[in-house]
């Protein structure tokens, strides 16, 4: 496994992961990176994004469909001319079946050997959440997270706050610190997100997602970090 590669994770749903995941495809693409997208579960919508976001095929990795050989030989055969492979986990990072977190994202970085960077909604909360950062430090020292995008900003005392509070508890680098945005996430519907097929401005969408991620996003140092 010896291409470059990111697993952007959550402490929960809807943190923002997929319009991160998808702007920051489309960003790399647009550096003229080959970027190959991976989705972690069997989720086909989020899929949908994420191909159209890279212009190339995205694949699923699932510890409960696929046996830990089958991931490793999957990752390995899509990533064989790839620049970089960008992970979407979902729910939270230790989210999985049991109370050991079987297939969670955490057990999928760790098989493959891949640095996680933490989606942080900062909707209401400040200091909490290099306590929360800490928690998964230490919780499996096994997984290997490297930084914290925060998201959904309200101004930037906000920011400030909970910027000094992580690099303070947890050492670990903010790359990247959105502000509440209007559109940051694509159209939901009571199931999750709309399929990028029955979006009437889908590139349109991704492009939007694609700016935001470069103008609020260290992509250089994320790049930096991946390069393991």
């Amino acid at each position: 496994m010896s291409c470059p590669r990111i697993v952007l994770a959550g402490l929960s749903g809807d943190t923002g992961k997929t319009a991160i995941s998808v702007g920051l495809c489309r960003a790399w693409q647009q550096k003229n990176y080959k970027v190959v997208p991976f989705k972690k579960g069997p989720d086909y919508i989020d899929m949908g994004w994420l191909s159209l976001g890279a212009n190339h095929p995205c694949y699923n990795l699932d510890l409960f469909f696929m046996t830990k050989e089958q991931i490793i030989f999957s990752f390995c055969l899509h990533t064989k001319y790839a620049d970089i492979a960008v992970i979407e986990g979902n729910r939270g990072l230790f989210d999985g079946l049991d109370v050991e977190g079987t297939v969670s994202t955490a057990e999928l970085a760790k098989l493959l050997n891949a640095p996680v960077i933490l989606i942080v909604d900062c909707t209401k909360v400040t200091r909490t959440i290099a306590a929360l950062g800490v928690g998964c430090q230490h919780f499996d020292a096994k997984v290997s997270i490297k930084g914290v995008i925060l998201n959904k900003l309200a101004h930037a005392r906000h920011e400030n706050i909970i910027k000094a509070s992580v690099e303070k508890y947890c050492k670990l680098p903010i790359l990247g610190a959105i502000p509440r945005l209007e559109n940051i996430t694509f159209p939901d519907r009571h199931l999750g997100l709309v399929p990028p097929q029955e979006h009437p401005k889908a590139e349109e969408a991704i492009q939007s997602v694609a700016e935001i991620v470069k103008k609020y996003l260290d992509i250089e140092t994320i790049l930096s970090l991946i390069h393991i």
